[in-house]
């Protein structure tokens, strides 16, 4: 077999580290440098776009709150950066404003998921999830749960006056209560047990087995390898099933009969 010089291969480390040196600086450069939305906008048949002050004009109501919003950091100024603000999700408004406001001149993220999932590439991966919210079914939105125009883009968020597990009850009535014995868990939010845009694991729990409720009850697990509750030992039970199944603690939510959150 054929080997190089030590020379000849010296120099090819040098030119490969040379060359490895340049792309990397391009990339960088091209990054750094960028003067336009890095994530592309909808588009919009035949529109330009025209810019938020364009936006305002007929939507204050929305515009004039949403400088309090997580998205206004969407919103960026100069002429190279046109296409960053409102039209970041509903694409090029030239044909919206000049049709005066048109429904489908223009994109609503309301009707399909996709606009938000451009960004929030993580969330779609969740809702591909075995258990999730029916979003890309079509049977429900982002907008039913989220507020992208004012706070923290969660309807319980900002200065609305609902919290997380209410925007929660707007569907799940049966969880709202109130209870005579209240689980403290549902003060904190739903999302203390749900992963709300999917789970591996069924009624979109975080944790599929005890270990979800001994995130919070440590002080029940007092012996090492044992799990006491009450001073009685649970470790048969829970190597059947867990807290919440076999008849024990079903009522998760809360209960009205029971302090130990049975039926």
């Amino acid at each position: 077999m054929y080997h190089l010089p030590t020379s000849k291969r010296t120099t090819i480390r040098k030119l490969i580290a040379c060359s490895t040196g340049i792309i990397a600086a391009i990339l960088l450069f091209s990054c750094v440098a960028v003067n336009r939305t890095i994530v592309a906008p909808p588009s919009v048949p035949g529109a330009t776009f025209v810019g938020n002050d364009d936006c305002s004009f007929c939507h204050e109501d929305i515009t004039k709150r949403f400088e309090n919003a997580t998205h206004f950091r969407l919103i960026a100024e100069g002429k190279n950066t046109t296409e960053i603000g409102c039209e970041s999700c509903h694409g090029p408004g030239s044909v919206h404003s000049e049709t005066g406001g048109a429904y489908h001149t223009i994109v609503n993220p309301k009707d399909s998921p996709e606009t938000c999932f451009v960004c929030h590439l993580d969330k779609r991966a969740e809702f591909n999830l075995p258990y999730s919210h029916p979003v890309t079914e079509g049977n429900l939105s982002c907008s039913d749960c989220h507020d992208p125009h004012e706070g923290s883009a969660i309807m319980g968020g900002g200065t609305k006056p609902l919290s997380e597990e209410q925007t929660c009850f707007e569907c799940h009535q049966a969880q709202r209560g109130p209870f005579v014995f209240e689980h403290e868990a549902s003060r904190e939010g739903c999302t203390v047990c749900h992963s709300p845009h999917g789970s591996v694991n069924a009624k979109m729990l975080k944790i599929r087995n005890a270990n979800l409720c001994l995130q919070c009850h440590l002080q029940e697990q007092t012996t090492p390898g044992r799990v006491l509750i009450g001073g009685f030992s649970h470790d048969s039970l829970l190597s059947r099933g867990s807290c919440w199944s076999m008849g024990c603690h079903e009522a998760v939510h809360g209960s009205h009969v029971n302090s130990t959150l049975r039926f």
